[in-house]
């Protein structure tokens, strides 16, 4: 009865993150504020009752500067009383606050979190808190003389050491985007989203894109000069086998079992397990697989264990390379598709993960879930929850 619990979990719709995407007027704070009001009102709470609200955000700069977590909970009618804080983990942060969420109800210090993130990378481009950093003449500098690499060369060195070949990676960027539309058309995400800015669906799923239509794209990263240092690069990642750029908010409400019993609040998963890892920052996307295996051997579960996995697809070479180090079924991987098709708003995508993860669970009477984020730098955050 002391199980940190996840009584709901929520999340926008997910718009393309360019100047005329569905959710490209609407202030990061408001996409945030929207969906702190739905999981306060859905479930009857008493917004006073929330000890902290932990927040994901990746590009803390401009409209997402100064703590947007705080200004987005006051923006929703919260309590002054309620505070709130923003985390970076890179594309694991809201996952990252979820752990340390229902870390803080597991060690008694809350009662009652909301986990939470958002990004809306229309309004405040990727890296635009980057621009002008230089590691050169730096300790980071000296262990690493040729520097740091952008996530899309990692992408492609991970193609090519593990031999995965341009109409593999396409094939599974069109699953994804058969696997969402079949989701979204039974109405799958209908219990997840909330409305805001007008939409309820979401924009990056293309339900008619097909392996073939992909294999027309251009490779996405020629440009970049750090190519130069790998010839075995074989320019394999396009935009259509990579995450868009998206608009997005989510957050979950995670609180002590037996106060949610009190409160007659019906949980609807229990977290089981937490792991964190770091990994090379050169391959960088590689963490979900050590991750993972850390999280097995802490729960005690195996892979067969678990009935649904959500590997975030921030490039198609990601989860297909964890499936394959793992010997995992890939019937059981993002079963209702993945970034690729649903977007990858930075921040909001570990509560996105999660809501997408408990909706499927409980469609399908599965137990066991299992969720894993690469990220920036080379880390990874990974997750099992149990259905209740």
């Amino acid at each position: 009865m002391n199980d940190a619990v996840i009584v709901d979990v929520v999340r926008t719709a997910c718009g393309k993150g360019k100047p005329g995407g569905a959710l490209s007027r609407v202030h990061p704070v408001d996409l945030l504020a929207t969906v702190l009001q739905a999981i306060v009102e859905r479930n009857g709470l008493d917004p006073a009752m929330v000890d902290d609200v932990i927040g994901g955000c990746v590009t803390q700069s401009g409209e997402q500067a100064t703590n947007i977590t705080r200004t987005a909970l006051l923006a929703a009618g919260l309590p002054e009383s309620v505070p709130g804080t923003t985390i970076d983990r890179q594309c694991g942060s809201s996952q990252q606050a979820a752990h340390f969420a229902a870390q803080g109800v597991l060690a008694g210090t809350y009662d009652v979190a909301i986990a939470c993130g958002v990004e809306s990378m229309s309004r405040v481009p990727m890296l635009s808190n980057a621009r002008g950093q230089d590691t050169s003449g730096t300790l980071l500098g000296s262990r690493y003389p040729e520097g740091l690499i952008p996530q899309g060369l990692s992408a492609e060195l991970i193609a090519a050491r593990w031999k995965l070949e341009r109409d593999e990676l396409d094939a599974f960027a069109a699953r994804s985007h058969q696997r969402a539309a079949a989701a979204a058309a039974a109405g799958g995400f209908d219990k997840e989203i909330v409305l805001v800015g007008g939409h309820t669906t979401d924009e990056t799923v293309r339900p008619g894109t097909t392996a073939e239509g992909l294999a027309k794209l251009k490779p996405a990263f020629t440009g970049v000069p750090e190519a130069e240092r790998f010839p075995e690069i074989g320019w394999r990642i396009t935009p259509g086998n990579s995450s868009p750029l998206t608009d997005g908010a989510s957050a979950a409400l995670i609180m002590n079992a037996r106060l949610a019993e009190q409160l007659g609040l019906r949980p609807r998963a229990r977290f089981h397990s937490f792991a964190v890892a770091g990994s090379d920052p050169i391959l960088m996307l590689t963490g979900v697989i050590p991750v993972t295996q850390k999280i097995l051997d802490r729960s005690g579960l195996s892979l067969d264990d678990i009935d649904a996995y959500e590997v975030n697809e921030a490039f198609a070479p990601v989860p297909i390379v964890w499936q394959r180090e793992l010997g995992a079924d890939p019937e059981k991987l993002n079963p209702r598709g993945g970034a690729i098709a649903l977007g990858h708003p930075l921040g909001a995508s570990g509560t996105r993960l999660l809501a997408t993860l408990v909706n499927h669970l409980e469609a399908t009477g599965g137990r066991y879930g299992l969720q894993t984020m690469c990220e920036g730098g080379g880390m990874a955050n990974a997750t099992i929850i149990e259905r209740l």
